[in-house]
């Protein structure tokens, strides 16, 4: 795992070069803290920089930037590919040769035998790379199927720039970024800013599963083309589902998944493995365990705070499995101690607050470990959002009852106290509780009003994915860009609409926000986290399961459980569905109270202009007293707010 940096422009000395370059790349020295190394061609008008940190071949024979056994290709490169090791034996029967045993080098070599992009489609793994054609003198950009490592490029005048986060490209001296208000409204919207676009106006993240190529005397930036597209893949599963038995079905995935854990478990540094207790990590880290000779390093973190624990549960499935587990209890004073160094990790803003256990996991795990593997994934291809089955329900609960009348039950249950709510219909507590986390009925009730209106299933998705339903409005200028959410041209031939939000949420949800917590917090420690479920024949294989063996009996992910309890009893594995959270309603009102006042302040909002005050003081209002939770809404804001005051 590494940061990439680079620049494509023509005129610069070599000083300039050095300079520039040296700048981009020192800001990533978090994600490469091994080794750094810069490359550049002044006439030809390209430069690549590198932040390594050593995984595989730790010696020198794996610096980067690394140039092909031809002198052709130039390559900077962030991530793994996973069977380097069974291409290198490949490409040696048509007579390469190595010198080293890096996959870095064999990613070169691939390319050299079979092309770009025929290569970078037998690549299984997770990358994100630079690659300098010194022939055709063009630059190739390349991110990985899923979106697991991340990619930023743009324009400053006559410099096209690249990195691995947006800190290498404000790390370039003349970068002067100017907010983009559309993508401020969309972050305001799902708490994270949906590829390609990004805070900045002009900067871009490359979608997963493209390529961008261009050279220096272009001057503007060519449509990045795909290479494989989760459309394709689920258009052609559901063409072509799966026919076999339940019981071939788990045989299959089984062996997928066992190859998938195996190919990540090859490192050079110590390995381990993150455990909540939930069904895909401890199926990951049971996998791993049947092919370790010694106990597998597991880690977890739990909270005093109940409903936001499970570190008791993760400890059971490592005591079953006999796993190498360490567990930390955080304090709410050691989790708040993180939210200062959110605008800095996540350097766009990110509100995701589940990033604060995920950055203090990492933390834990790096005292011990290099490399950490991951249970995300699972969810989006299995079924395990508690939302897929309530949109279905919900829609074919209220479905039926006309426009009217759920315009007029929505405006009496907003107009109603949730603790009037709370007291009339505190019975529907457990009903409710199968549409989300366990909560107060009449902040539920409050919720499900806002949903009632809408006109169509797949509104009432967007809706419930949404935090503020009308972000254009909190943002004065704004004008809410297209996402492939709204945009229904870009959506996949599903007849089933629960297998159209899993392609949805493939799109969006897993690499601009799942994906990138669990990067950008790893990272900021120096930590390679790998995702084994995102391997994508798994992901291939996936689609092609039907829905009846992805959720049954109201419950998510089924298929995922049959293999799981194969290696750990059902009873330590089955309870209800829980958040990777921290309370952060309650710390609002309490010892974060001081904070959020002054980055709220009615006057401060006015002056710095980005938002429309008024929405935001009433929500603030209505939390302080506690007549709702508003906490979404709010840190929504508060991660902007912070992230301003840092980098502005």
């Amino acid at each position: 795992m590494c940061g990439i940096v680079g620049i494509l422009q023509t005129g610069l000395k070599p000083e300039q070069w050095e300079y520039y370059l040296g700048s981009m790349s020192d800001s990533l020295v978090h994600r490469g803290p091994d080794d750094a190394g810069l490359w550049y061609d002044a006439e030809a008008g390209i430069g690549l920089g590198h932040r390594r940190l050593s995984i595989v071949d730790l010696s020198p024979l794996g610096r980067q930037p690394m140039i092909s056994k031809s002198g052709r290709y130039y390559i900077s490169y962030n991530g793994e590919v996973y069977n380097f090791d069974r291409l290198r034996e490949e490409l040696q029967s048509f007579g390469h040769t190595f010198i080293g045993h890096s996959d870095t080098e064999v990613l070169l070599a691939a390319i050299e035998q079979w092309g770009l992009e025929e290569s970078t489609k037998r690549f299984i793994g997770m990358f994100a790379f630079a690659l300098w054609d010194r022939h055709e003198r063009v630059l190739h950009l390349v991110r990985d199927r899923l979106g697991i490592k991340p990619l930023y490029y743009g324009w400053l005048g006559k410099a096209f720039i690249f990195g691995s986060e947006l800190k290498a490209l404000r790390a370039h001296p003349e970068f002067n970024g100017n907010i983009n208000r559309d993508a401020l409204a969309l972050m305001m919207r799902h708490n994270y800013i949906p590829a390609p676009y990004s805070i900045y106006r002009g900067i871009y993240k490359l979608l997963p599963g493209h390529i961008l190529t261009l050279n220096s005397s272009t001057g503007s930036t060519p449509r990045p083309t795909p290479y494989w597209t989760a459309r394709e893949i689920a258009e052609h599963g559901a063409a072509n589902p799966f026919t076999g038995s339940e019981t071939e079905a788990a045989s299959v995935l089984d062996d997928l998944l066992r190859d998938a854990v195996g190919l990540r478990m090859v490192a050079d540094v110590p390995l381990g493995a993150f455990l909540s207790g939930g069904i895909d990590s401890s199926l990951v880290v049971a996998l791993m365990q049947v092919q370790s000779n010694r106990p597998v390093k597991t880690f977890s973190i739990g909270f005093h705070e109940q409903g936001y624990n499970e570190a008791e549960h993760a400890k059971a499935v490592a005591n079953y499995l006999g796993t190498d587990h360490t567990e930390l209890y955080v304090t709410p004073e050691q989790a708040m101690a993180v939210i200062p160094k959110l605008p800095t990790l996540y350097d766009e803003p990110f509100s995701d607050s589940s990033q604060i256990p995920t950055f203090l996991v990492s933390e834990l795990a790096r005292r011990y470990v290099t490399v950490s593997l991951s249970g995300d994934g699972g969810d989006e291809l299995f079924g395990g959002y508690t939302r897929y089955k309530a949109v279905q329900e919900l829609w074919r609960k209220i479905g039926w009852v006309p426009p009217m009348g759920r315009r007029i039950l929505a405006k009496v249950l907003s107009a109603t106290p949730t603790k009037l709510l709370d007291s009339i219909f505190g019975w529907l507590g457990p009903v409710l509780g199968k549409y989300g986390r366990p909560g107060a009925t009449g902040d539920k009730l409050h919720k499900l009003a806002e949903i009632l209106t809408v006109d169509c299933p797949e509104a009432m998705y967007r809706e419930m994915i949404s935090h503020w339903k009308k972000p254009a409005v909190l943002v004065p200028g704004a004008i809410e860009p297209l996402t492939v959410l709204t945009d229904s041209t870009q959506w996949a031939a599903l007849l089933d609409f629960i297998h159209q939000m899993m392609y949805l949420d493939t799109l969006t949800y897993l690499p601009d926000d799942i994906l990138t917590k669990v990067d950008r917090a790893s990272m900021g420690v120096s930590l390679e986290a790998r995702v084994p479920l995102l391997d994508h024949r798994v992901v291939e294989f996936a689609w092609q399961v039907p829905l009846n063996m992805k959720l049954r009996d109201g419950q998510g992910k089924w298929l995922l459980r049959q293999i799981l309890y194969k290696y750990v009893p059902q009873s330590l594995i089955e309870r209800p569905k829980m958040g990777f959270g921290v309370p952060i309603d309650s710390w609002l009102r309490g010892p974060l109270r001081e904070w959020a006042d002054s980055l709220l302040d009615e006057r401060r909002l006015r002056e710095e202009g980005f938002f429309n005050p008024r929405p935001i003081r009433e929500k603030w209002t209505e939390h302080l007293s506690g007549q709702r939770n508003w906490q979404s809404y709010l840190w929504d804001v508060l991660v902007f707010q912070a992230w301003l005051e840092k980098n502005s």
